[in-house]
């Protein structure tokens, strides 16, 4: 049973403090009304996601397709939580909504759906395919800025996960964006170490990324994906241009981040939280408040 929603956005920009404590309630509401999803490599992205939206993607709620739009895909598709929280934080749509996380027929399923959703810049969840379809985007929008259908030539990130990064496909596309050089086009890891089966390190160790990915020909840089000054530096100050290695940045971020019980690698991968869970780990993010929200609840 859910009740009507009392919950309001803060009034300050997302990446401070407050936003980014609301993003963590609302993603742990969306998947706690759902049963299931994933919260561990959802928390991990709070900060990422925000810095983006709060400078680093040139968008508009009142016209949602304009065709100069910078582009997000979220390849890593299981931290689709993330993304909806911070869409509605925008203004896309209505807080209430996000109890809708994986109901049938919604607009919000569980992994991002292009066809139930437009916003949606790609339908992924099928690990490694996102990649190719930022690349490709960041190409056809070069060109169309060339050809002066567009008046400016839009950014596209794309956040891919550390355990996604095992796929042979990323590699194609990694070798590909090498050679053409889209200047626009910034990847974005989110390198939290763990992925369903074990740590990253067990399964298909990743070391040394940064080598690796320069040897690629890409622009490799390692920060705190927890640091929004640093994150912004790189996903905000730094302008989008026609030619130029694509800059990947290697965000080092902790899974469950700002929940205790749910820091861990492996843990709070694909578990949804219990009714306790959700108290427990609410009364953690509001500590400093008390306790409680005092932004109100999507959830009872």
């Amino acid at each position: 049973m859910f009740l009507m929603s009392t919950f309001q956005w803060p009034k300050t920009r997302m990446s401070s403090e407050l936003g980014r404590k609301a993003l963590r309630q609302t993603i742990l509401e969306q998947i706690y009304s759902a049963k299931s999803g994933h919260p561990g490599g959802s928390l991990s992205l709070v900060e990422i996601m925000s810095v983006i939206f709060d400078g680093g993607l040139e968008h508009d709620p009142r016209n949602p397709q304009k065709p100069d739009r910078d582009r997000i895909v979220l390849s890593k598709g299981h931290g689709v939580p993330a993304l909806y929280s911070a869409l509605s934080y925008a203004g896309y749509f209505d807080a209430g909504e996000l109890v809708n996380l994986r109901r049938l027929g919604h607009f919000l399923q569980g992994h991002p759906d292009r066809d139930k959703y437009p916003l949606m810049e790609a339908s992924t969840g099928s690990l490694g395919q996102g990649v190719s379809v930022a690349l490709g985007l960041a190409l056809a929008l070069r060109l169309d800025y060339q050809t002066k259908k567009i008046g400016r030539l839009p950014r596209v990130v794309c956040i891919v996960g550390d355990g996604e990064m095992q796929e042979g496909q990323v590699w194609e596309c990694l070798m590909a964006a090498g050679k053409f050089r889209p200047g626009n086009l910034t990847f974005v890891v989110d390198h939290n170490k763990g992925q369903i089966d074990g740590t990253v390190s067990e399964i298909m160790d990743l070391h040394p990324l940064e080598e690796k990915i320069k040897a690629f020909r890409l622009d490799a840089r390692r920060i705190d994906g927890h640091d929004v000054a640093a994150l912004r530096s790189l996903l905000v100050d730094r302008p989008p241009v026609e030619e130029a290695a694509p800059l990947f940045v290697i965000a080092d971020t902790l899974k469950g981040k700002g929940v205790s019980f749910m820091e861990h690698p492996t843990k709070w991968h694909g578990a949804a939280p219990t009714r306790d869970d959700l108290k427990n780990a609410l009364a953690e993010i509001w500590k400093s408040e008390g306790g409680t929200s005092p932004l109100g609840r999507i959830t009872e």
